[in-house]
């Protein structure tokens, strides 16, 4: 009998979360789905049972650093972590207060410097794993209205490429997904549609492209690639 492998997904309840949740269900992944709201986590949950998959729900905020200690303890050996969770602010730079900035870094950046802090070691000592971190592109390009946004997207495409050195000579594999617009959810609809008529393919994604995309970087197929910054953003930063 094959060994159950379990990915932790962060931000699991809705948008690429769930997309990525859904499709390593369906790759035989047992799927932790991390979330605030047990209804959507729920509901999650059900969506891949009905698919033939396993899936467990693990409420924590990842902005409280005990509640992360908690997480890493209920997940036990994690074979793919997927830090997701986190949230966009776009608007002028004078209107972005201190409060709203602290709790922006510590959502995108630090629930997941150190759940991979907590993770990471653990996957080296078993000499595998997969870490993969939601980037985007404008932690490449710059896009007015989104400095500290992109900012922390900047520092996981940091950490990233630190985090591989630090860990893949003992067989873990960082990498970063890097979306464009898509419609997840977490934004106006209207917005995404206008940034995708400027990428290459003049349209936005659907999650479930982005959800593919961490799928196949947690799967066997991406075995010789860690330490990337992989652009899945319709052309938009490629010209």
């Amino acid at each position: 009998m094959s060994e159950t492998r379990t990915a932790l997904v962060t931000g699991a309840t809705s948008g690429i979360g769930r997309a990525a949740a859904l499709k390593l269900g369906r790759d035989g992944f047992k799927v932790l789905v991390n979330g605030r709201d047990a209804e959507r986590g729920a509901a999650v949950v059900k969506e891949i049972e009905n698919a033939g998959g396993s899936a467990e729900f693990v409420a924590a905020d990842l902005s409280d650093v005990r509640a992360i200690g908690e997480l890493v303890a209920a997940a036990g050996d994690v074979d793919v972590l997927v830090n997701n969770a986190g949230f966009s602010w776009f608007g002028p730079t004078p209107d972005l207060d201190p409060d709203r900035f602290d709790e922006l870094f510590a959502a995108n950046v630090r629930s997941a410097y150190y759940l991979t802090a907590a993770i990471a070691p653990k996957m080296a000592e078993r000499g595998r794993g997969s870490i993969i971190n939601l980037g985007s592109m404008v932690g490449q390009i710059g896009l007015s209205g989104s400095a500290a946004y992109s900012a922390t997207k900047a520092a996981l495409a940091a950490l990233t490429r630190s985090w591989a050195a630090e860990y893949s000579p003992r067989g873990v594999r960082v990498n970063t997904i890097a979306p464009g617009p898509a419609y997840t959810g977490g934004a106006a609809a209207d917005r995404i549609a206008a940034l995708g008529k400027t990428t290459l393919l003049s349209r936005a994604a659907d999650a479930e492209e982005i959800g593919d995309a961490i799928a196949f970087l947690a799967s066997p197929a991406a075995g010789y690639i860690t330490g990337a910054v992989i652009p899945v953003d319709g052309g938009r930063t490629a010209v």
